[in-house]
């Protein structure tokens, strides 16, 4: 609850990248504050990212995710912005020391995509079909149930990666359901992975907004928009990649869900042509996320994920 002392500040600015999908996020959570503090101006500040403007190697070979995050946080340190609103599975799972994750968002369809304008689904694809995906997590999920299919990187913001489906470079792509949905493109996909099948990246589907640590003001600010049951499943997601210390050269999901008040989350290890596959599942008390997500990364340790994690360390 927010505290009768609370009181809204007269101007607030977000800081997002300037993709169409960053900023309808930025927009939701602009719009949503405007109607809960009348009285405050919202604005975004538009920002290009490094990792919006290198799109011709995959994001694990130039840095990873947090790419996207560091201008916006500079954005925070310099005062510029007030807060950043982030698709969480982009957000790094150590923040920079002064940062905080003050708000997670109820979450979209966290699930993947299949998109083609010619199949129907992946099992339907023939021998050799391209298939696009920027994810080495997609990846390793793809190549270790359809060894016949022909993997190929795919850059660039969802328009860009649609446009070069429709030119014929892929027979199929993978997307973020999420991603689609939030933009009204929804009718480009033919349908959505099952978790079973392709389980989703570690936040997919979530929103975080990140501050200056120790801005209580804003915590409260933001408290309306936060989503108890969402952070749960995020907070033992980001915990299992952080014991494992993942990041976009780790091929590894995660994925949490609250079913029956209690918390179920799987994860999985791979390495990156799929030959080995590691995969765990646990249940565990929601009040504690995190002791669930280090239960499922210990269990994948002790199947011998350390070994995969360090080959690809090498």
């Amino acid at each position: 609850m927010i505290q009768a002392t609370f009181t809204p500040p007269s101007r607030l600015v977000i800081a997002s990248r300037e993709s169409a999908l960053a900023m309808w996020q930025a927009e939701h959570i602009r719009d949503r504050l405007r109607a809960l503090y009348p009285q405050t101006t919202v604005e975004i500040l538009g920002m290009t990212t490094q990792g919006d403007q290198i799109l011709n190697v995959t994001l694990s070979k130039i840095g990873g995710k947090g790419l996207f995050v560091k201008e916006l946080e500079t954005a925070l340190e310099n005062g510029s912005a007030d807060i950043a609103v982030h698709s969480l599975k982009d957000v790094p799972m150590n923040l920079p020391q002064g940062f905080m994750l003050a708000c997670i968002g109820e979450r979209e369809d966290p699930r993947d995509a299949f998109v083609s304008n010619d199949f129907d689904s992946l099992q339907s694809l023939p021998p050799g079909s391209v298939v696009g995906t920027s994810s080495l997590r997609r990846e390793c999920q793809l190549r270790a149930r359809f060894p016949h299919l022909k993997i190929e990187p795919l850059r660039g913001n969802v328009q860009t990666r649609l446009r070069k489906l429709d030119e014929g470079q892929y027979a199929a792509i993978i997307l973020a359901a999420a991603g689609l949905k939030r933009l009204g493109l929804g009718a480009r996909i033919r349908n959505e992975i099952s978790s079973d099948d392709s389980l989703p990246a570690v936040g997919q589907g979530a929103l975080g907004i990140e501050t200056r640590a120790g801005r209580a003001d804003l915590a409260a600010l933001l408290a309306p928009l936060h989503h108890a049951d969402t952070a749960a499943c995020v907070l033992a997601e980001r915990a299992m990649s952080r014991t494992l210390n993942g990041s976009c050269q780790v091929p590894l999901g995660g994925f949490a869900e609250v079913q029956g008040g209690k918390l179920r989350m799987r994860g999985f290890v791979a390495t990156p042509d799929g030959s080995r596959l590691l995969r765990t599942e646990h249940i565990g008390d929601i009040a504690q996320p995190e002791a669930l997500g280090e239960r499922v990364a210990q269990d994948l340790l002790k199947q011998g994920a350390g070994e995969i994690l360090a080959a690809l360390n090498d």
